[in-house]
């Protein structure tokens, strides 16, 4: 059996896919697989993944999204531990020694995760980010405060710890790494390897991370069924500091789409947040508007500006 195993999504996602393979075959740490779910593909990434033979193990699906393709990865796996890239991102070569190495001494660990570094990105830092070490704190309110503690491809899991919380759940397009990790690690022991050994690769192109309102509201939805789900894990947290992480945290991310003057993003963020009921008096200025319809809101808000003084 193969001690690691690493599956790889992968959608149209030729530019990108050779780069991503060859850094897991590429990987100092040699006893693992890779197992890559081609989810419907229509350009040369079949091809691609073709050409490298029985060095990788691949499934062909039709499209049923990223989630759907991890798990039907995860069905044919046969690694003790488990890790996943998505086919346009990629990992240094030591990646897999060092966290496999974390886990190896830490035997109670359900995962061991690194930091990352955005590439590409414009609206976003691109600088090399170490994630602090969320087991020598308030790890359970660190993670509902954040909108995911690391990507994705920033941890090694144990394969008992994912199959113990039944992998990915399929019912959102986007967040689900995020939900997973909750599930997985806000009430488990992690282990950090504190070095930036992961790069996330922003190109556009239809990544689902490029909606901002629709990751607002899952990231939200997901908040909101783990403490429904967890009631235990969360009891010791008052209701309103609860609250303040759930939707203080859809209401911080609604004013940060507006300030940025991503009004599409803004004014579904506000329709969600004025619902909750979380809010007061002086947020109404901003939640009313929002109930208009979007080219009427991008007007008033348009006003707004010129009256402030904004450029447009």
């Amino acid at each position: 059996m193969n001690s690691i195993s690493v599956v790889m999504p992968c959608y149209n996602s030729a530019p990108f896919l050779r780069e991503a393979v060859d850094s897991v075959l590429g990987q100092t740490c040699p006893e693992g697989e890779l197992v890559v779910v081609d989810d419907g593909s229509t350009d040369d990434s079949r091809d691609i993944l073709r050409g490298y033979g029985d060095r990788i193990r691949v499934i062909e699906q039709a499209n049923r999204g990223p989630y759907p393709a991890r798990n039907a990865g995860l069905k044919i796996a046969r690694g003790e531990f488990v890790a996943f890239l998505d086919a346009d991102d990629w990992w240094s070569p030591d990646f897999l020694e060092k966290l496999h190495g974390a886990l190896v001494g830490h035997p109670e660990a359900a995962l061991a995760y690194c930091g990352w570094q955005n590439v590409g990105a414009t609206e976003r830092s691109t600088e090399p980010f170490v994630p602090p070490d969320y087991q020598a704190g308030d790890k359970l309110e660190a993670f509902l405060r954040a909108a995911s503690p690391w990507p994705i491809h920033a941890a090694l899991v144990r394969r008992a710890a994912l199959e113990a919380v039944g992998g990915f759940d399929t019912s959102l397009h986007s967040c689900m790494d995020y939900d997973l990790w909750l599930r997985l690690a806000a009430t488990r022991p992690i282990v950090r390897v504190p070095e930036v050994l992961a790069f996330y690769r922003f190109h556009g192109g239809g990544q689902i991370t490029s909606k901002e309102w629709i990751q607002a509201r899952n990231v939200w939805l997901v908040k909101r069924k783990f403490v429904a789900q967890n009631p235990q894990a969360v009891a010791a947290l008052p209701k309103r500091r609860l609250r303040e992480l759930i939707d203080g945290g859809l209401a911080h991310r609604a004013y940060r789409a507006y300030w940025r003057r991503d009004l599409v993003s803004a004014r579904h963020i506000f329709r969600m947040l004025l619902r909750t009921g979380f809010w007061g008096v002086k947020d109404l200025k901003y939640l009313l508007p929002a109930l208009l319809p979007e080219d009427a809101y991008k007007r008033v808000v348009a006003l707004a500006d010129r009256g402030e003084g904004r450029r447009p």
